[in-house]
């Protein structure tokens, strides 16, 4: 009797300490939560969590991300067509947990709003990246994210 219970106490203790382990890699940040409130960052290494009150809610890539983009804007009583890929990455994770399931979509709305009001006529497909980069960083930067390069082309 004695024998089988220490055996199931064991088991759970082993359980339970291998629930509070967790490894983060080398060019991501983990952001724990503990009681559904933010409590730290998790770099790259090894970290001691308490199961059931430390939850990982956001799983954050330090290094360059992408994003294919297609739209339609209408300039000069035409639709145009435009598609390419945007490079983007998180330089300040602190900043950008709060906002990092949305940054696809933070960075789709950023750039369709800049071609609407500066890149409809622009024939200069090197220039129009650069101002669109331009546009983009100047709202994610606030966020701790920055676009790092724009490949579009207006169809």
């Amino acid at each position: 009797m004695f024998t089988s219970a220490f055996i199931l106490l064991s088991i759970v203790l082993a359980a339970f300490a291998a629930l509070s382990i967790r490894h983060i890699p080398e060019g991501q940040v983990h952001s724990l939560y503990r009681l559904g409130k933010p409590a730290r960052l998790l770099g790259a290494g090894t970290h001691f969590v308490l199961p059931l009150v430390d939850r990982v809610v956001h799983k954050i890539q330090l290094g360059g991300q992408t994003l294919k983009f297609t739209d339609h804007f209408e300039a000069d009583t035409a639709v145009r067509d435009v598609e390419g890929t945007v490079y983007w990455q998180v330089l300040e994770p602190e900043r950008a947990d709060c906002v990092i399931d949305q940054a696809d979509e933070l960075i789709r709305e950023r750039l369709r709003d800049a071609l609407r009001t500066d890149a409809a006529n622009d024939a200069d497909f090197r220039a129009m990246n650069a101002r669109l980069k331009l546009a983009a960083n100047a709202f994610l930067r606030e966020r701790g994210m920055l676009v790092t390069r724009v490949d579009l082309s207006i169809a």
